[in-house]
């Protein structure tokens, strides 16, 4: 059963350079615009992190694109789709799926270094985020240091509800059903494997691939009708992000990807026939740091 999808909320606020801080989970925002705002020492790490001219990427990068382009009759929308930062569930290997944690200190480090990179880009002309916490936080980290002043939050955008497998440690969710984990391998067909292994739904409220596939498509299509011509970016999760890119590279025609947290993956979507194309994936060039990386759990979808 697909998730129902309610009514969008709105969040709006003062551009940056005038807007006071607001809080969440306990993390003062001002940090986003202030670099007080990050406790001790970190600033000067998170400085380091900050070389975005030549960086090398962990996963194929991309130099900063302009905002959508035109080809012929064919008018693009270019969606950025960013992973939340790092959560104490992700350092821990925990399913998450619908469950709710929030960023962590590395998370809301992350999500700073990748708001700064951002603003040096084509500015959006709206931000997108999945209502859960750990997204909603990225996003507005994003939206500060970007001044931008639209935010929509949506469940559409949520992660893959992993039913009965949310809350267990991962070796223990992959005993408990190794199938779904072999299954998220969505850019190979494995030999002997069900082909309507897509269509399975888990236990305890779980979706199916295909189901997730649907509501995250559907949705980024709808934004890209919103916003011809405009550049947009959606914070979302690992598996959802994944099913994006499967969208625009079918199974046994691209490699294995990996999806960091605070990774940048760029689509740009007709408006007018409705072709994706996949300009990035993956792309951690702004994260230059080991202990970022290494921190960075999953990034395979199977993480969830």
């Amino acid at each position: 059963m697909l998730l129902a999808v309610p009514s969008v909320q709105h969040l709006t606020w003062p551009a940056a350079s005038g807007c006071r801080s607001g809080q969440r989970g306990g993390f003062f925002l001002e940090a986003a615009v202030n670099p007080g705002g990050v406790s001790g020492g970190s600033w000067l790490r998170l400085r380091q992190r900050l070389r975005l001219a030549g960086a090398a990427a962990t996963n194929q990068a991309i130099s900063p694109t302009p905002a959508a382009t035109s080809s012929g009759d064919e008018e693009f929308t270019e969606v950025v789709v960013v992973r939340h930062g790092e959560t104490s569930w992700n350092a821990s290997r925990i399913v998450q799926g619908h469950m709710d944690p929030e960023l962590n200190q590395i998370g809301r480090e992350q999500a700073l270094v990748v708001a700064h990179r951002l603003s040096k880009e084509a500015k959006p002309a709206a931000i997108y985020s999945s209502d859960l916490k750990r997204a909603a936080e990225t996003a507005e980290i994003i939206a500060k240091v970007c001044g931008v002043t639209n935010l929509v939050l949506h469940k559409a955008l949520r992660e893959r509800h992993m039913g009965y497998l949310q809350g267990l440690e991962w070796d223990d969710a992959v005993k408990k059903n190794p199938d779904v984990f072999r299954g998220a391998d969505i850019f190979k067909i494995t030999e002997g494997s069900d082909p309507d292994s897509r269509n399975q739904e888990l236990p305890g409220g779980g979706e199916s691939l295909n189901q997730l596939n649907e509501r995250c498509v559907s949705y980024l299509n709808k934004i890209a009708r919103e916003h011809t011509g405009e550049r947009v970016v959606v914070v979302s999760h690992g598996a959802a992000i994944l099913e994006l890119c499967r969208h625009t590279d079918p199974p046994n025609s691209s490699i294995r990807r990996k999806i960091p947290n605070t990774s940048l993956n760029v689509f740009r979507v007709s408006t007018v026939t409705g072709q994706w194309i996949l300009k990035s994936c993956g792309d951690v060039s702004h994260l230059d740091g080991n202990d970022f990386l290494e921190n960075s759990f999953g990034g395979d979808g199977a993480s969830a």
